[in-house]
């Protein structure tokens, strides 16, 4: 089974802000007031500004996005993850921006690497975001992101 996630995470509001300003961006409202902005090829196309710099440590991470990460992290925190499993084998990874800047990350696990003890690249993102956990599950369930395993999943295709 596989297992594929390339999104931005924010607050409801935050999402809801990006998705009105960014063609192609549509906000999908997750568990404990989190929304995900997947990112579909077609919409990194639309953010990609090769001519700027990218940020080191992620497969899908366009040019200049870092730029307006930072810009939209000025109304409060948001994150880019990305995962890709297959077999249950696979890497994730993610960020967090803050007040312009990245503050946590570029986080990230390769195959075959163990998850850290603070938790998942994701996991340790989505506690930035203010996401907990109830007892027997990990931030990255307790918001919903196991809810689609491929990103037209949360399009609604």
């Amino acid at each position: 089974m596989s297992y594929e996630l390339r999104a931005l995470l924010a607050s409801v509001e935050l999402a809801n802000v990006v998705a009105a300003e960014v063609r192609l961006a549509r906000a999908v409202r997750l568990e404990q007031e989190l929304a995900l902005i997947p990112l579909t090829a077609e919409l990194l196309g639309v953010l990609d500004q090769p001519e700027d710099a990218v940020v080191a440590g992620f497969d899908f991470f366009p040019g200049g996005f870092g730029r307006r990460l930072g810009a939209w992290s000025k109304a409060g925190p948001i994150a880019y993850v990305e995962a890709d499993y297959f077999g249950g084998r696979g890497s994730q990874r993610g960020a967090v921006w803050v007040d312009g800047k990245i503050e946590l990350g570029p986080l990230g696990v390769v195959a075959g690497e163990p998850f850290p003890a603070e938790g998942s690249p994701i996991s340790q993102v989505l506690r930035r975001l203010g996401a907990h956990h109830p007892c027997g599950e990990d931030e990255f369930e307790a918001v919903g992101l196991g809810r689609h395993r491929h990103l037209e999943g949360w399009l609604g295709r």
